[in-house]
């Protein structure tokens, strides 16, 4: 039996098998370039492969768990479905309303995407005479179902793929919008179908209206890929179940994420944050924060104590609109190997956003490249060695890289190639930096308590420059730095969340609220029961939290506070209050002790874990010295313009208790570790490279 871990980059796609030979545990790891046309062709490629290279045959894989940016690709490229929107008469610009923030105050000229590029565009829009009523969600306008069904055949006319059902406080009765929703199931079958109580059942219309237009937008072509990917699976032998990774950190089945895709807006990203932590786990590392640097993006987050945060819902959002959907806490910059360094119009030196991707790439892969990257600078460095990229299998042309280089950097700015190289390094690793301190200072993280754990195919070439940057007290490399994402797939709990909104004043409850708040509590976690059981997870493996996301009366947004396990009381509440103040707290610097606490929302989080992945142990290096590992000697540049003959050893020939000194570069199959002059780098029997600093230069 094994399992596999596909995770789709920008630029390569890579993979984890797992299994059991002869009784010992084994891992098996692999990249392949990324089709960025059709993701699935990479990964019915690479899952082909990684079993041919293992033994495995197709009926033996248990289980696929897939991390993908194809919904998060079709928001940030505007090429969703066509969407139609049922809401409430009045309130069909509730959209284009937005919130009347201004992205930027003293500009005349700014662009509003939720105006122009709308999720659902205005003629779209069809209002139904309908009412709700708070604070019992009593009906005062009946729904005039003649108008859904005229506006049914109105969508069907215009060819519309998706319609979403957004009435006024139908989290406080969702009977219009699934009424609704069945007459236009009804009069347009092939159309992607939603409802707001179903996608996001939370107070705020705005941004309901929103993430139901979201889910709606990358639903349709959400949906067939993943269902293409499992249809092709099935046809090339694999029997095995289909995960995908939600953007909370959890996985869950391919018919969930069909009905809810906006939860895998951010799939691709979580994955590696998860196998960061994996990694520091491996060395009792606790504090954590993760840089995964990829080809085309890095992505960004802090790990404190071993708990991954969850982004705040006034913060998440994916390309300007706002998405209710829970999301681990991290940052993605455009920045990695395939990012384009070039003269800006005034003159200065830039490296990124845009990125050459995995078609054309980088320049030296000669594939039609024509502008130099981040990779073409460590190629032209000596940092990356044209013979050995992916263990030889992918060459490239180290006098393409500096060609490029020279004519769009060097000769413009009158420096040397070495020099415009060096540049490229520094500007990205600053802009990196800064999001780093972004994503820990300013959150209120010191980073001198914490590791940087350095993955992605580029992570361990920029790592200890990093963490030299940010004060990280050491750069840790884990086992399999270009498959960590991958890996932290593997590692996932299934996970599922329901909502529900109930405004309640926590100080002054009764025995009625609090009796209110229980019943919805256990309806949330009955839904969580359901889904979980649906997907065969016993009793005995579900597991359930209860949060209670809090606000002091008049603000804005929420906190999440933890709720306790027993229903709640008047002799328990006083818990759910202090895990509040502890939250804002942490997130604000200060807490209000004496302010009423109002609790929102309620959520609950139903997961099944899953066992760990067993990485095989190292064995120890018993006095055996590190020559042994050394394969060649090469010129190589360093970050002070120092050119230095420098060893290159195979990390597969490393054992546990072995200590490299810099300079020197340690090589695998899917990633190149840079060690500096005046670092050191030791190796602990999890497989884990650690890499400090000896001396100040």
């Amino acid at each position: 039996m094994a399992k596999i871990g596909v995770d789709v980059g920008g630029t390569f796609t890579d993979l984890i098998l797992e299994t059991v030979l002869d009784g010992v545990p084994s891992v098996f790891v692999h990249k392949v370039p990324s089709t960025p046309s059709d993701q699935s062709q990479a990964v019915l490629k690479g899952i082909a492969e990684i079993c041919g290279m293992a033994g495995v045959r197709p009926q033996d894989v248990t289980l696929v768990v897939h991390g993908t940016t194809v919904a998060t690709n079709i928001t940030l490229e505007h090429t969703g479905a066509e969407v139609g929107m049922l809401t409430t008469r009045g309130f069909r610009d509730i959209l284009h309303i937005a919130r009347h923030k201004r992205p930027h105050n003293f500009s005349m000229q700014f662009d509003v995407p939720w105006q122009s590029k709308p999720l659902v565009k205005r003629r779209n829009r069809i209002p139904i005479s309908e009412r709700i009523l708070p604070p019992s969600g009593a009906v005062a306008v009946p729904l005039a179902e003649d108008e859904v069904a005229a506006a049914a055949e109105l969508f069907k006319s215009r060819g519309i793929e998706a319609v979403i059902v957004g009435f006024l406080f139908s989290f406080l009765n969702d009977a219009h919008e699934k009424r609704a929703a069945e007459i236009v199931r009804a009069a347009m079958p092939d159309a992607y179908v939603c409802c707001s109580s179903e996608v996001v059942d939370v107070m705020r219309e705005y941004e309901r209206f929103s993430t139901t237009a979201m889910n709606a937008y990358v639903g349709p072509k959400t949906s067939f890929y993943l269902r293409n990917l499992e249809r092709k699976l099935r046809e090339a032998g694999f029997a095995a179940e289909l995960r995908v990774m939600q953007s909370n950190g959890g996985v869950a089945t391919v018919e969930t994420c069909t009905e809810k895709a906006v939860t895998i807006l951010m799939s691709g990203p979580a994955g590696g944050v998860i196998g960061g932590r994996w990694a520091g786990e491996l060395s009792g590392e606790a504090n954590i924060i993760t840089i995964d640097i990829g080809g085309t993006s890095a992505d960004i987050s802090t790990i404190p104590g071993g708990e991954i945060k969850i982004m705040n819902p006034r913060d998440t959002y994916v390309g300007a609109y706002p998405v209710l959907a829970p999301m681990i806490d991290l940052a993605t910059i455009g920045a990695g190997g395939g990012s384009i360094a070039y003269i800006d119009e005034g003159g200065a030196f830039r490296v990124g956003p845009r990125s050459a991707g995995a078609d054309p790439g980088p320049v030296c892969y000669g594939k039609g490249g024509r502008e130099p990257t981040v990779t073409d600078a460590q190629v032209v460095l000596g940092r990356l060695d044209a013979d050995k990229l992916l263990g030889g299998d992918l060459k490239v042309d180290r006098a393409l890289a500096a060609k490029a280089i020279s004519e769009t950097l060097a000769k413009p700015l009158k420096m040397s190639i070495e020099e415009a190289a060096l540049g490229i390094l520094r500007v990205i690793n600053s802009n990196m930096a800064l999001a780093i301190r972004a994503n820990s200072v300013a959150r209120g993280y010191d980073p001198r308590q914490f590791a940087l754990m350095a993955f992605g195919g580029a992570g361990p070439l920029h790592g200890a420059a990093l963490a030299t940057e940010i004060a990280a007290r050491e750069m840790i490399v884990p086992p399999a730095p270009g498959i960590t994402a991958a890996i932290g797939l593997l590692v996932t709990d299934m996970r599922y969340e329901f909502t529900r909104s109930v405004l309640t004043l926590l100080n002054t409850a009764n025995q009625s609220d609090l009796d209110r708040i229980n019943t919805d509590i256990e309806k949330l976690e009955q839904l969580c029961r359901e889904r979980l059981a649906a997907d065969g997870v016993p009793q005995a493996r579900q597991r359930f939290l209860r949060i209670a996301e809090c606000r002091y009366q008049g603000q804005g947004f929420e906190l999440r506070a933890a709720m306790p396990e027993e229903a709640l009381s008047f002799r328990n509440r006083d818990l759910v209050i202090a895990n509040f103040h502890e939250s804002h707290r942490r997130d604000y610097g200060y807490a209000f002790e004496g302010s009423a606490v109002e609790v929102v929302t309620l959520r609950v989080v139903g997961s099944a874990p899953v066992e760990p992945l067993r990485w095989p142990s190292l064995k120890q290096a018993g006095g055996a010295d590190i020559a042994q590992a050394c394969l060649y000697r090469r010129p190589t540049v360093f970050d002070d313009g120092r050119t230095l003959d420098t060893p290159r050893y195979d990390r597969d020939r490393l054992l546990a208790g072995h200590v490299v000194p810099g300079p020197a570069i340690i090589l695998q199959h899917n990633a190149t570790t840079l060690i500096p002059p005046d670092y050191v780098a030791r190796v602990d029997a999890s497989s884990n490279i650690h890499v400090q600093r000896v001396r100040a230069a």
